[in-house]
């Protein structure tokens, strides 16, 4: 189903708007993190721009939610922008949400290959690429989808460790974790045991990408944001003692190589 069969207004007034894709610069799930706590802060964030992005009387306003998915997060109506020399931004918008699609909001989840950097985009370009995934019951909200499914990039890393979710599923976790390197498929075995465990050794990797392995520290910070993936191949209680991790985690690296033709090298 087309997101415009549910929602006739956008074609009816296409040539009118402008959609927003919305995700940080710096920080990917920014907006998301915003919009989840209070969707007046992600309304302040969409309306605080570095140029005139939305010089159409009406703005789609999605937010990233996994790769090509998106969730709807309103349609808005472009009233009027002031020029902010001064401030931390260049320009401020003034906008209101429109009575239409309100009941979706959080729960519209909409399909869109982009594989292109533009975030503002004329939606009579578009229109017909966007497609229904999914209408939830409730607000999306972000969850943690279980220790033996974890397997995200460096970048979708960055915005979920320190949702509530994932912090308190990893923070309470000693363990043993892979780091893949998606350009040759050349892995690292790690463990944690120490101070919030697995989220503070994460924490680390998010910091710098090598988290102070020495063997990592070859590598540009950028190379590692654009290639590594992480997951978790054994978790353990807080009171299991550090020896037997560091023994599970030698054996993970034995079984996968990952001295011989991965990036380990104790």
């Amino acid at each position: 189903m087309k997101v415009k069969d549910v929602l006739p207004f956008l074609k009816e007034k296409e040539l009118e708007f402008k959609v927003h894709c919305g995700r940080g610069s710096t920080d990917t799930f920014l907006p998301l993190r915003l919009f989840l706590q209070d969707q007046s802060k992600y309304k302040v964030w969409q309306e605080e721009q570095t140029q005139k992005n939305f010089q159409r009387k009406y703005i789609l306003s999605l937010i990233y939610w996994h790769k090509d998915e998106w969730i709807f997060a309103g349609i808005y109506e472009s009233i009027s922008v002031k020029e902010t020399p001064n401030g931390p931004f260049q320009y401020r918008y003034d906008t209101k949400l429109v009575n239409i699609g309100t009941d979706l909001i959080g729960k519209m989840i909409i399909g869109f290959k982009k594989d292109f950097r533009a975030s503002y985009l004329c939606l009579e370009n578009y229109i017909e690429d966007f497609e229904v995934l999914e209408i939830t019951r409730d607000v999306c909200k972000t969850e943690f989808p279980g220790y033996d499914k974890v397997n995200v990039t460096w970048e979708e890393l960055s915005g979920l460790i320190d949702t509530d979710a994932w912090k308190t599923a990893l923070a309470n976790q000693k363990g043993v974790y892979l780091i893949t390197d998606s350009s040759n498929g050349k892995k690292y075995v790690g463990s944690a045991t120490g101070e919030n465990m697995i989220w503070g050794r994460w924490k680390d990797y998010i910091a710098n990408g090598n988290g102070g392995n020495i063997e990592l520290k070859s590598f540009d910070f950028e190379y590692i944001q654009k290639n590594f993936r992480y997951s978790i191949l054994e978790i353990y209680k807080s009171t299991t003692d550090d020896d037997a991790i560091l023994e599970r985690e030698s054996w993970w690296k034995e079984i996968l190589m990952t001295r011989q033709f991965g990036y380990n090298k104790n």
